[in-house]
């Protein structure tokens, strides 16, 4: 299906999405405090199901992304045969994406998810040119335009109370109504995302309600294991005491670098993540912060190794290499290709999030990785920095609708640097040559609520230095987002 026609498919399924939520409102259960009106409710109301302590639920969103970058300054582009280059000319970018969420409680602590996802995309150069600051999180490294089906979660969730008080959990999208012990522990299992249990923020929320840029979905230089499309299988392990949690977690990694099969030897090729946090309130309002770290154990090139190994055989060059490599066709350029091997990567980043008044929260994620190996399943930053703050509507008497203005930057190491001034390609960047900078994204978006179900939202980025590449840019991107949830 070519992009214009999955744009006018994906634009009349949201007007019939519309139509049919609009018209099931005709009387409107109560909204929750903080969530759009869903099916659950309309099932409450009808005595139809137990939503203070389900059993089962049932969820689905509809999210709709155009992106469109002007022409930019480019005084070169894929130097020397390089192929990772953002394009300067004008281009057009998209992503359309439906997923279904069924829970399941199988008995007491015990439940069951399952997602089934559809995605269509078009990505802005092939997914090439940009480190940290990505505009579209949706972006999957191997979508098409053409819809793929796949299944996205399907995971086990085991609860042991230990007692204090009790937490009311709503009724959402991975998580069944109920309330359990604010002392327990939680164990996950199963085909899921690490950014499902680890790394969350209260403020930023669920991305597709807020930043569109990558740079604000997690730390940039967060290594996380994960396929091509942002799920892996492993496991995680929660302890909650009150306002304290500790979180372990081993989820597997791509078999290759970037690539969709998942390594199943979770023994010698993972990714481990350890996660510290506290929970309190500051001046009456509530706020958290959390202290992260990851080890992981893959198979990949080290930027120096790649270098010396061209620098004494000029033959191990891109275009040489028959192994797994990224199609560089820069013959006298070093290639990862060459020296692929188990190594180990490590990074530690703190995620602080706070409530200033009580629609309007402040965020920072900050992040240090050692940045001396490729990337492996995320993206190209080694170092990474943002912050930001959001409103609510209710400020302004339009209660379900968002604001929020923020600012990610991306640093990367100085012998990553090196290798990609020597013609280099790593994933997602190489240009041929680089002029090392920050590459940096400043963003704006407003979410208007059409329906108490339907957001329509508008965006703008600047990014400057894509691909760390100070010769480059600056690019402005302007985008839309049609959000549906029922």
């Amino acid at each position: 299906m070519s992009g214009r026609r999955f744009h006018a498919v994906a634009l009349a399924a949201a007007v019939w999405l519309s139509a049919s939520l609009a018209g099931a409102q005709a009387a409107p259960p109560a909204p929750h405090d903080d969530e759009a009106w869903d099916v659950m409710n309309v099932l409450a109301r009808r005595g139809l199901h137990d939503i203070g302590h389900e059993r089962w639920n049932l969820y689905g969103q509809f999210t709709f992304i155009s992106s469109w970058k002007p022409p930019f300054a480019a005084p070169y582009t894929n130097a020397g045969g390089s192929t990772n280059s953002l394009v300067p000319d004008f281009e057009w970018s998209f992503t359309g994406s439906f997923s279904l969420f069924l829970g399941l409680r199988l008995w007491r602590g015990a439940e069951v998810y399952f997602v089934p996802e559809v995605i269509a995309e078009r990505a802005l150069s092939s997914l090439r040119g940009l480190g940290g600051a990505i505009q579209n999180f949706e972006l999957q490294k191997t979508g098409t335009e053409a819809p793929q089906l796949y299944r996205a979660r399907l995971f086990y969730r085991q609860m042991f109370g230990l007692g204090g008080h009790g937490v009311t959990h709503t009724s959402d999208p991975l998580q069944l109504g109920a309330t359990v012990d604010s002392r327990r522990i939680v164990l996950t299992l199963g085909n899921f995302s690490t950014l499902d249990v680890f790394d969350r923020n209260g403020v930023t929320g669920d991305p597709r309600q807020t930043f569109f840029n990558m740079a604000f979905m997690t730390h940039a230089s967060f290594d996380f294991g994960a396929d091509a499309r942002g799920y892996s299988w492993g496991g995680a392990l929660e302890f909650i005491w009150d306002d304290w949690a500790v979180r372990v977690g081993r989820m597997g990694v791509p078999q290759n670098p970037n690539t969709l099969p998942v390594d199943f030897d979770l023994w010698n090729h993972s990714s481990n993540t350890l996660e510290l946090e506290h929970d309190h309130v500051l001046f009456g309002r509530p706020g958290a912060v959390r202290l992260l770290g990851y080890l992981n154990s893959v198979v990949t090139g080290r930027f120096d190794e790649a270098i010396a190994a061209h620098a004494a055989n000029p033959a191990h060059n891109a275009t040489t290499c028959t192994g797994f490599n990224y199609g560089s066709l820069n013959a006298s350029a070093p290639d990862l290709c060459w020296v692929r091997r188990p190594n180990v990567k490590v990074g530690v980043g703190l995620n602080v999030e706070q409530f200033v008044t009580r629609d309007v929260g402040v965020f920072l994620r900050a992040m240090w990785s050692d940045g001396q190996t490729e990337v492996d399943a995320f993206n190209a930053a080694d170092r990474s920095l943002a912050f930001g703050a959001l409103a609510r509507g209710a400020l302004w008497h339009r209660p379900f609708d968002l604001a929020g203005a923020g600012v990610g930057l991306s640093w990367i190491s100085d012998i990553h640097a090196r290798y990609l001034a020597l013609g280099g390609v790593d994933g997602f960047i190489g240009d041929g040559r680089i002029a090392q900078g920050v590459e940096g994204v400043a963003e704006a978006f407003y979410s208007y609520n059409l329906f108490r179900a339907i957001w329509l939202s508008a965006d703008y980025q600047f990014i400057w230095n894509p691909a760390f590449n100070a010769d480059r840019g600056p690019v402005h991107v302007f985008g839309a987002r049609l959000h549906a949830e029922f």
